[in-house]
């Protein structure tokens, strides 16, 4: 990004107190992450956003956003007043996307979305300037933020785009306009805050509400509930998943420990991903399709999601300090997301022998429905499969107790939420070379910390 302020007042249909010909060169809500040339948005959170205003100026802010008739304006800097920093950086952000003009890859679903978003950024990256989505900045800052860090060549823009609440997704869809927009699945999470998954679904279909007329709708053709929405577009439609009815399905797929193979239905073409599972097989047809819709062959997707990489903390494996094999996803947690990881976990071939072993933390914002919903993963646990269990978390004893007759008291533990480093010694001292251990949780539960220790 490259501004004037002058431009940017214009954008925002304000002035500039200050030196209009400043430069601008990037846009950042945390006063921490300015750099010289900066533009501080300061936003309300925990603390008032102005309150570091000065800490932005000493760390090079030229200039700063600013709620009119909010006291103690700086004097020396740069300010733009406006009604609303927030709503000013996204119309800002909407300015700058329309300056660079980009294609418009928008992606979200209720698991799989940021495994999507950096499948489809390697795939594309071969032929084309790709700016993704960093880390999950997938809400109404982050995707913003994203927009605002692009470089003026980006030719493609893979934005992740996330949802808490009913017309979220309307409302980015609206800031970004997309041209290709990519629904993963269906699943429960934030159930709490819709009550249940057709709610959800319609949500969900947010993103399609700006879709350009031109533009394709690609989404998960195993799911009834987005099939029956999507046949209200008029737009190009094409589904990726395993039944023979979708545009692209798998015909084939083997899960090993580090990487997982697939082929398909209309190619020769064998592919590879350095994941494992069913659940990422699909996003990586996901992936393939988004390919396919900017013109790349197989044999140049197939080379890209072989050695793509992936957000940290998603089904990363670790080596433990006695030798076994963990595999790290601790970055988020819903039913769909544990039934398909234990899934993939149960797949694993076992050279050694030794045992499954899996550390399940709670699963958070499930609201009313929690319980039942923890409980429920008693079909996915399997004592011949995954030979022993460690719970953790107040609704994790829900599934302990569910579990009572399925496996043996030496082979089923719970430990509520101030017991984690008992559970941690309890770990070290039963893990063997030979193992190999799975842990999985929402990120509010920790257990980065678990993986940390047994490192």
């Amino acid at each position: 990004m490259k501004m004037q302020l002058a431009e940017i007042a214009k954008a925002l249909d304000t002035t500039c107190e200050g030196d209009d010909q400043t430069i601008i060169t990037s846009v950042a809500f945390d006063s921490r992450k300015i750099t010289e040339g900066g533009l501080f948005v300061p936003l309300d959170g925990e603390r008032d956003g102005h309150d570091f205003v000065n800490s932005a100026i000493s760390n090079g802010a030229s200039a700063t956003l600013w709620k009119k008739d909010h006291p103690n304006k700086p004097d020396n800097i740069a300010v733009l007043e406006v009604d609303d920093p927030l709503t000013a950086m996204q119309t800002l952000a909407h300015y700058y996307l329309r300056k660079v003009n980009p294609t418009v890859v928008g992606i979200t679903g209720s698991n799989g979305k940021t495994t999507t978003k950096d499948m489809c950024a390697a795939v594309l990256s071969k032929r084309f300037n790709v700016h993704k989505t960093q880390a999950n900045f997938n809400n109404d800052i982050g995707v913003p933020m994203t927009i605002l860090e692009m470089k003026p060549n980006t030719e493609i823009l893979v934005l992740e785009m996330g949802m808490d609440r009913p017309g979220q997704l309307h409302h980015l869809s609206e800031l970004t306009h997309p041209d290709v927009c990519v629904i993963t699945m269906i699943g429960e999470a934030h159930i709490e805050f819709f009550g249940s998954r057709d709610k959800i679904a319609d949500a969900k279909m947010e993103i399609t509400d700006f879709l350009r007329e031109d533009g394709e709708f690609i989404y998960n053709g195993d799911e009834p509930l987005l099939v029956e929405r999507a046949q209200k577009l008029d737009q190009v439609k094409s589904t990726f998943g395993f039944k023979d009815n979708d545009t692209v399905y798998a015909t084939s797929f083997k899960s090993y420990k580090h990487h997982a193979t697939f082929t398909v239905n209309d190619s020769e073409q064998n592919f590879s991903i350095p994941m494992i599972g069913k659940h990422n097989v699909s996003n990586a047809m996901a992936a393939l399709s988004v390919g396919r819709h900017f013109g790349e062959s197989d044999e140049e997707i197939a080379a890209s999601l072989s050695d793509f990489t992936p957000t940290a903390n998603r089904m990363e494996w670790e080596k433990g300090d006695v030798g076994e094999d963990i595999m790290s996803d601790v970055y988020n947690s819903n039913p769909t997301a544990v039934r398909a990881v234990l899934t993939s976990f149960g797949q694993i071939v076992m050279p050694r022998g030794g045992r499954r072993i899996a550390v399940l933390g709670d699963m958070l914002e499930l609201g009313e429905a929690s319980a039942a919903l923890h409980a429920g993963l008693r079909d996915s646990l399997d004592p011949q499969v995954i030979n022993e269990v460690y719970l953790y978390g107040t609704e994790m004893k829900n599934l302990y107790d569910a579990l009572q007759d399925k496996y043996d008291a030496a082979n089923l533990h719970y430990y509520p939420v101030d017991r984690m480093e008992h559970m941690i010694n309890d770990l070290k001292n039963d893990i063997k070379p030979d193992d190999i251990v799975v842990l999985k949780g929402s990120h509010g539960m920790h257990l980065e910390k678990v993986v940390d220790r047994l490192r």
